[in-house]
């Protein structure tokens, strides 16, 4: 099989009954997979019912996005894989530029099409949008997305470029390139873990890429909410645990000094918002990362050895905080 559409699910019965259709209607020649992540719903159920020519893969328990879709692509033969969000709507035809594009360049180990808000279809998504990048702070921002200011689609972001990383919204990505660098860190359970793989790609020599030629829409938060302090919790300590395991030698200790400043502000941010949960959540991400950062030391000496490209242009050299709140850009044009 060239291409097989794998879909990750927990308890999200009510968004395969709603977007599975447009998946299926529109992607002829791939294999569509529903991995289910042990719901409690009636997901399995769904897609055995109205969705025979769906492949139902069922895992033992729930493993979080990240190792969920580990154990979910041992399952899957194919050529590329497109790692899908279930809610997610594609359109007509959103599978053809992204495997030209990849057939045509085999130096890209992955693409992504332009993500567009399901519920403002004129706006870009927050995750993902028209491709991602990282500051120097680690940091992810988008081309049509910077913190939470997300731009109208105007076409502004229509050729193809290279990013950083893609979303695991919806992301394509060669399946030698997904086993070559280690698949997903399971440990990291959800969020971060699609920007942490692309970095490791990137490094081993591999390109990455936006096709907005392809367009599909996301509703976003299908899991956790924005705000949620367990999402807050997540995303802080995996975004450090990232850093850990990728960063030169050189730049390792500078960066992360001064992370801990950013994020005992962000903390206090919270705090003074009246967001406690999110500030404990800072707090404890913070707590967890000094705890494992022992346990990824011999993957962090691996992910060294294996770099071939010595510096990522991708990974902006700048503080997007500094971009954003002190210089006051608000567009992923106007940035240096």
């Amino acid at each position: 099989m060239k291409v097989a559409v794998v879909i990750l699910n927990y308890n999200g019965a009510g968004w395969l009954s709603r977007f599975l259709p447009s998946v299926v209607s529109y992607s002829p020649d791939a294999e569509i997979v529903v991995a289910d992540n042990a719901s409690t719903d009636d997901s399995v159920a769904v897609v055995k019912d109205n969705f025979p020519t769906v492949r139902l893969v069922v895992l033992d328990r729930n493993y979080g996005f990240a190792d969920g879709y580990n154990r979910a692509l041992e399952q899957v033969t194919a050529e590329y894989y497109l790692l899908l969000n279930s809610d997610v709507e594609v359109t007509e035809g959103w599978l053809e530029p992204m495997l030209s594009f990849m057939e045509k360049h085999p130096v890209a180990v992955a693409c992504q099409p332009k993500i567009l808000s399901y519920n403002n279809k004129t706006h870009f998504e927050y995750a993902g949008a028209s491709g991602g990048f990282i500051d120097r702070y680690g940091y992810p921002y988008c081309r049509g997305r910077l913190f939470n200011s997300v731009e109208e689609d105007k076409g502004q972001y229509d050729d193809v470029c290279r990013i950083f990383w893609a979303t695991g919204a919806a992301m394509m990505v060669r399946s030698v390139a997904f086993r070559n660098a280690g698949g997903f860190d399971g440990r990291f359970f959800a969020h971060m873990e699609e920007v942490d793989l692309c970095w490791r790609m990137i490094a081993r020599g591999g390109e990455i890429y936006v096709v907005p030629q392809s367009r599909v829409y996301h509703v976003g938060g299908a899991t956790l909410s924005k705000g949620n302090p367990r999402k807050t919790f997540l995303n802080f300590r995996n975004n450090l645990l990232m850093l850990y395991k990728n960063l030169p030698d050189g730049e390792l200790r500078g960066v992360m000094r001064t992370r801990t400043v950013f994020d005992y502000v962000a903390a206090l941010k919270f705090l003074l918002g009246g967001a406690v949960g999110d500030f404990k959540a800072v707090l404890r991400a913070r707590r967890e990362y000094k705890r494992l950062r022992g346990e990824y030391a011999a993957q962090r000496c691996y992910n060294i050895s294996q770099v071939t490209v010595p510096a990522v242009a991708e990974r902006a050299r700048f503080s997007l905080l500094w971009q954003y709140y002190v210089k006051g850009k608000k567009y992923f044009s106007k940035l240096n």
